[in-house]
């Protein structure tokens, strides 16, 4: 089942074309990386899934047209924009009483058990808590409520390493079953690469790159190259080269990988090398290739 399906999906701001004419699809139990650099659209399309802006084009979340019928979709639907969001004056146990007030799914003692793993008191003012606390909390709130959808905008934006990687640990360790959806945006590409089932390039408003992890794994290679085997590798066409203390890497779209691995060493790449090859070659060779 589809629990997000766009067509033509397209949302225009003065003379601005924030998103231009998206198709997607993400089904049921899936985990969507949506990448893209600053005003590349991804929030404007995030905001027409949860049905905050109006939008031209075809749009479905949950069976629902969020424009139209937002109440009803905002009771299978999380949202996570910023860990800022939450009052400052806001004692802990306030947070999860108004929770527990305003939304009918919410399960007010798996949000405490969530909690009972922290270091978070429930007397506690949120602006008592350091950033990476608050983030525990907004997702403890979350992650209590039955929700088909979770919706993820730069969740962990200025957090240090070790509680983004506990906000992603929990995630998929205490929220994740395969009957719920989560959509993510994020410029620490790194840290969410081994969490996706799918991946999303968005840039100017547009797809440029939309596949499963599994064809990201088996579809792109990087090679680092001897030098001897420098020519034959570029006959070889690759989407992108860079220079390396001194060595060429050279990134591949659908090449056999025994093919490469006579040239040198052969690996996968990461998101991040192969969003700057997609981005940085949309005139060319690797736009086509991503399309």
């Amino acid at each position: 089942m589809a629990y997000i399906e766009a067509r033509g999906l397209r949302k225009v701001f003065g003379a601005t074309i924030a998103v231009d004419g998206v198709d997607l699809r993400v089904e049921e139990g899936r985990i969507l990386g949506l990448i893209g650099p600053n005003g590349a659209g991804k929030t404007t399309a995030l905001n027409a899934i949860l049905g905050l802006t109006s939008y031209q084009g075809e749009l479905r979340v949950l069976g629902r047209d969020p424009w139209t019928e937002r109440d009803q979709l905002m009771r299978d639907v999380s949202f996570i924009a910023d860990v800022a969001v939450l009052p400052r004056w806001i004692k802990v146990s306030q947070a999860l009483e108004y929770v527990a007030g305003v939304h009918p799914r919410f399960d007010r003692a798996k949000a405490e058990g969530f909690l009972a793993k922290t270091n978070i008191r429930s007397a506690s003012k949120v602006r008592e808590l350091s950033k990476g606390m608050v983030a525990q909390l907004h997702l403890a709130l979350v992650m209590a409520i039955d929700a088909k959808l979770l919706v993820l905008d730069e969740p962990t934006l200025g957090l240090d390493i070790l509680y983004r990687k506990q906000f992603y640990d929990s995630l998929l360790n205490d929220y994740f079953d395969r009957s719920r959806t989560i959509v993510v945006t994020t410029h620490q590409v790194e840290e969410v690469q081994n969490v996706l089932t799918d991946l999303m390039f968005i840039n100017r408003g547009r797809i440029v790159l939309n596949c499963s992890m599994e064809e990201f794994e088996s579809r792109y290679l990087e090679l680092m190259v001897n030098s001897e085997h420098l020519a034959a590798a570029r006959a070889l066409r690759p989407i992108h080269e860079r220079q390396v203390l001194g060595r060429s890497i050279l990134l591949f779209d659908g090449v056999d990988r025994q093919q490469l691995a006579a040239l040198g060493d052969v690996r996968t790449p990461s998101i991040a090398d192969l969003f700057v090859a997609v981005l940085g070659n949309q005139g060319g060779a690797a736009q086509g290739a991503a399309l």
